[in-house]
């Protein structure tokens, strides 16, 4: 659990003192900060603290808190917030300050924050026992970096090159061998019981480390135990189950589920939208997918007003930001680089914009930054509950409804694929066995059909 921050103990038991909190308290007040602590670790700069403990209070009713022990930590997580942005306050340039949330019911000022690297969460960059081992690491980051693969590969190598370092117990790179990683994933196949999809991503991870951090062939690997695996059939919601929850969810997250049923998108596809991938005349979505691959979709016509009413909401937040001196919007690695005056075109802004949150660029420019997958799973688990769905229900659920529905409503199923992206026909096939056969008894010569 995280600790509680030195700095600020003081005048946090302070302020306790001074609103009546009795003294045998402020252990209990001090767990549940460190608790919310670790609750903002788990979505780091996702959305702002004040909105985050919210969040924080209902993942408690979740965890069947009773109302009592909910009340003492959403007043513990109150007071130290306001500790925090006594803290922060000062600190704070004049051409810096926090802007208050516009629209919010409390006005309260949000706290800036510093916007980090794409690759500073990646988990490479932690420095080790070993300066070897961070050497390689960094080596393979860079090899990651220059193939332009994404930072969740990036951060899903790092993590298992990182795994593979603490089972060798530090040994130095240049003495593994293939054995070393024969024994590990014979470690996670018998021992950890892995599924065959962690044990297989493992195996990726280490073939990538030794090939372009230690700059040698991985080796032939033979009698290795694998995971066995298991024939995954996709959930599938029916139209009056995905009607039943779009009523429990409000603005902007039925939208976000409609687009992803409607237009069968990946959840990070969805909430990286810009105002720029519509085209409206053409009716036609650009979706910027996996592995730096584009693909249109149709817009669908039934949500044809909400998604133009989202635009003018979004221009709106727009103007609303330049006039208080924020700079636009993020872009993307370099391009914010190459073209800086591109953040402040409406074009490039997110078309689900994070509505509570500043953060801070390098140069020191406020912008704002889209929704966070966080705040929709947030939003769609109590919805799922509420609408009687007795079905694991994710965001990528109604992707494979999309997908489904098409099949059976008689779509190719290579049209399916191009819709979805997929690069190979196999990883469609899958949908298949979401549709009931239909055949008759007795079989007919295509002559007589």
């Amino acid at each position: 659990m995280i600790d509680f921050p030195k700095a600020l103990l003081p005048k946090y038991l302070k302020l306790l003192k001074k609103r009546g909190v009795p003294a045998a308290s402020f252990a209990e007040c001090i767990k549940w900060c460190r608790y919310f602590l670790d609750y903002c670790d788990k979505y780091p700069a996702s959305i702002s603290q004040t909105e985050q403990s919210l969040l924080f209070i209902e993942k408690l009713k979740a965890k069947k808190q009773n109302e009592l022990q909910c009340r003492q930590a959403a007043y513990a997580v109150k007071v130290f917030l306001e500790v925090q942005i006594q803290e922060v306050l000062p600190q704070q340039s004049a051409s810096h300050k926090p802007l208050a949330v516009s629209g919010s019911s409390t006005d309260q000022p949000v706290i800036a924050r510093r916007y980090a690297s794409q690759y500073s969460d990646a988990g490479y960059q932690e420095k080790s026992d070993s300066p070897e081992w961070d050497a390689v690491l960094a080596s393979m980051a860079a090899e990651i970096k220059v193939r332009h693969y994404s930072r969740k590969t990036l951060k899903t190598y790092a993590n298992w090159s990182r795994q593979f370092q603490r089972f060798m117990k530090n040994k130095p790179p240049h003495e593994l061998t293939t054995a070393d990683v024969k024994e590990y994933l014979t470690y996670l196949a018998v021992k950890c019981n892995v599924a065959s999809t962690t044990q297989n991503q493992a195996f990726n991870s280490l073939l990538f480390f030794f090939r372009h951090g230690l700059k040698r062939e991985f080796g032939e690997l033979r009698d290795v135990p694998r995971a066995k695996k298991s024939l995954y059939v996709p959930m599938v919601l029916s139209r009056e189950e995905i009607d039943a929850i779009l009523a429990q969810l409000s603005n902007p997250f039925d939208l976000v589920v409609k687009l992803l049923f409607g237009c069968g998108l990946r959840q990070f596809e969805c909430l990286q939208l810009r105002i720029r991938d519509f085209n409206f005349d053409a009716g036609k979505l650009t979706i910027h997918g996996k592995g730096k691959k584009d693909r249109t979709v149709p817009i669908p016509e039934v949500i044809l007003p909400e998604i133009k009413k989202q635009v003018r909401l979004v221009g709106e937040l727009h103007d609303r930001d330049l006039a208080a001196g924020y700079d636009g919007v993020f872009l993307d690695d370099a391009v914010e680089k190459k073209y800086p005056k591109a953040p402040k075109e409406f074009m490039h802004q997110w078309f689900f914009p994070q509505k509570n949150l500043t953060q801070v660029a390098e140069n020191g420019q406020r912008r704002r930054w889209h929704l966070h997958e966080s705040e929709l799973q947030e939003a769609l688990y109590p919805a799922v509950r509420k609408a009687k769905i007795p079905k694991r229900v994710t965001s990528h659920t109604f992707r494979h409804s999309f997908a489904t529905h098409l099949l059976q409503a008689g779509y190719d199923i290579r049209v399916i694929q191009t819709l979805l992206g997929h690069s190979s026909l196999k990883t469609t096939m899958i949908y298949t066995h979401c549709v009931p056969v239909r055949t008759v008894k007795e079989p007919k010569s295509p002559l007589d059909l």
